[in-house]
């Protein structure tokens, strides 16, 4: 290119380029990769649900047959009464757990070692059947007249809390007999541990043999986290992982219109329910044939589940199947021990080939450091290392556009009537001066993706969620609550476009200086830890280039903007 206003036209290109590509994710109802939108907006809010009812409503999967798993909801069943059922609730270092004994389901999680977005100190909920939300963790038996999530089953006498120098909590619920069958629920709690032990024994009481299927499925309505700021919210929905076809995500709304295009039958994999930072998961051994669904429920609930069938059971025989329940967090060391596949669930795009080589380096270098914060600045200061001849070279070939910039503007001047001739005068000064007007461009367009990435990790990493910072950032996972951040990137941005040569056209001069103005306003929004990644990278930016510039012999300056 032989003028820098195309230069600027081609920055505008690449920008509405990676804008288009954003809505045509959206549009294929994938994630929008840079600035999502929401995607539960379009999905139909739950309504408010009694505490002692939701459970009731939620449909049970219609047993299944050459694989493919029935998706017919069938009518609302009748309210249980309250006295045929109770909440219990179990704590152990890491959990709090409130079961509803009308099915032996998970109706409430509490997390200690995290607070609530909300800012009111309270401690954080994810899985909860309250009068405002439903998400709720269900299993029981298809095929029969079985128990299922809405049969009253027996608690089992025993610890309700996890004592010192325990490591295990145990909680099992027991159902009547019904249909010839009764279920034996156990979950065991490890202390540390996110990640339940589920075992389900099924017992033939009849005198003839049974085959029932047992399911397991995570019910939740449609609306976004409580507290999550709708400016950078995240997935929130249902995902299934198989071997076949990987980790794919499922669009409440997708569910709405019945157009989900998921694996139906596996032997492997897992299903989920995603949203920012947290995740539940019901987990089944290798081997093991399962049918997957997605669908929705009563009560604009949506579901996402397995059915595995047993093997015909004798009469006075019993069958256990083991699983796990994830309820937690997504650390992704975590998350990858406990099955294939599963740190998916912390979603970093389209770009995660670079966002986990960043993560496994910034959790390095918190090791060294012990602060989240100071680990981000490091992690920056790494990267502008790595990138220093390709930063070297933009910031080069500026100071050279900036030593010749008074010619080009007095020949601009000079010949203003004859644009052909300018064209031609602007291409020989460029020759003549060996500068590229594009050079400056090139290597850092290179480096945009390795920076969206780390965007990605440090919005994705719960890691970053209550971590201080210094002084008055507490929390590098909510916006900076003087703005103190957003207003030195905001005048570090100014000040890089201060020290870059002048467009010639007085036009793009001023749009050079609104760009960095509207493009920090959002910065006000941004979690603390994004703002201060970007600030640490201007910084380190403009010093680069002064001592580049000084080296050249182009001694910075200010060109500051003219308003006329």
């Amino acid at each position: 290119m032989n003028d820098i206003r195309r230069t600027i036209l081609w920055v505008i290109f690449g920008f509405s380029m990676v804008l288009l590509w954003d809505k045509w994710q959206v549009h294929n109802g994938k994630q929008a990769s840079f600035f999502p939108s929401s995607t539960t907006a379009s999905a139909p809010a739950a309504p408010a649900s009694a505490a002692n009812g939701a459970a009731s409503t939620s449909s049970v999967p219609t047993a299944t047959t050459g694989g493919a798993t029935a998706a017919q909801v069938p009518g609302e069943a009748a309210r249980v009464s309250p006295a045929a059922h109770e909440r219990v609730t179990f704590n152990t270092d890491v959990l709090e757990v409130t079961f509803d004994t009308l099915g032996g389901s998970m109706v409430k999680t509490s997390l200690p070692r995290f607070k609530a977005l909300d800012k009111s100190g309270k401690t954080f909920v994810l899985l909860d059947e309250s009068a405002d939300r439903v998400y709720l963790a269900q299993t029981g038996l298809v095929g029969g007249d079985f128990p299922n999530h809405k049969t009253p089953l027996a608690l089992v006498p025993g610890d309700r809390t996890l004592k010192d120098g325990q490591n295990e909590l145990v909680v099992r619920f027991e159902s009547p007999d019904v249909g010839g069958v009764k279920l034996v629920k156990t979950y065991t709690f490890e202390r540390g541990s996110y990640a339940v032990r589920v075992q389900h024994d099924v017992q033939n009481t009849g005198t003839a043999a049974v085959a029932p299927q047992l399911y397991m499925q995570l019910v939740r309505d449609g609306n976004p986290p409580p507290g999550e700021s709708s400016f950078y919210s995240t997935f929130t929905g249902p995902a299934i992982y198989t071997e076949a076809k990987k980790y794919q995500k499922v669009e409440f709304k997708s569910i709405e219109n019945n157009k989900v295009d998921v694996e139906k039958t596996a032997t492997n994999g897992y299903v989920a329910m995603v949203q920012h930072y947290f995740a539940s998961a019901w987990l089944l051994a290798d081997g093991l044939k399962r049918d997957l669904f997605t669908r929705k429920v009563d009560n604009n609930l949506y579901a996402v589940g397995m059915i595995t069938p047993l093997d015909s059971i004798a009469p006075g025989a019993t069958q256990s199947v083991q699983s796990k329940l994830f309820v937690g967090p997504q650390e992704e060391k975590v998350l990858e021990s406990l099955a294939p596949g599963l740190e998916l669930v912390k979603d970093y795009g389209w770009l995660t080939i670079l966002a986990k080589p960043l993560y496994w380096l910034l959790t390095l270098l918190y090791g060294f450091l012990g602060n989240w914060g100071w680990a981000i600045v490091a992690l920056v200061v790494l990267l502008k290392i790595a990138f220093y001849w390709l930063n070297a070279k933009a910031y080069a070939s500026m100071a050279k556009m900036k030593a010749i910039n008074p010619k080009i503007m007095e020949m601009r001047e000079r010949l203003k009537d004859k644009p052909q001739q300018m064209q031609q005068e602007m291409m020989r000064i460029y020759r003549e001066e060996k500068v590229n007007p594009m050079g400056g461009c090139f290597p850092i367009m290179i480096q945009i993706p390795v920076f969206i990435a780390l965007y990605w990790v440090l919005l994705s990493s719960v890691e970053m969620r209550n971590a201080p910072w210094i002084g008055w950032i507490h929390d590098l996972s909510t916006p900076d609550p003087y703005f103190i951040l957003p207003l030195l990137m905001t005048a570090s941005s100014l000040l890089q476009t201060a020290l870059n040569p002048a467009p010639p056209d007085p036009m793009q001069a001023k749009m050079m200086w609104f760009m960095p103005l509207i493009f920090s306003v959002m910065f006000f929004f941004f979690p603390a830890g994004l703002v201060l990644y970007w600030l640490t990278n201007n910084i380190l930016s403009i010093a680069q280039q002064w001592i580049i510039n000084t080296r050249m012999g182009v001694p910075p300056q200010f060109n500051l903007p003219k308003f006329k």
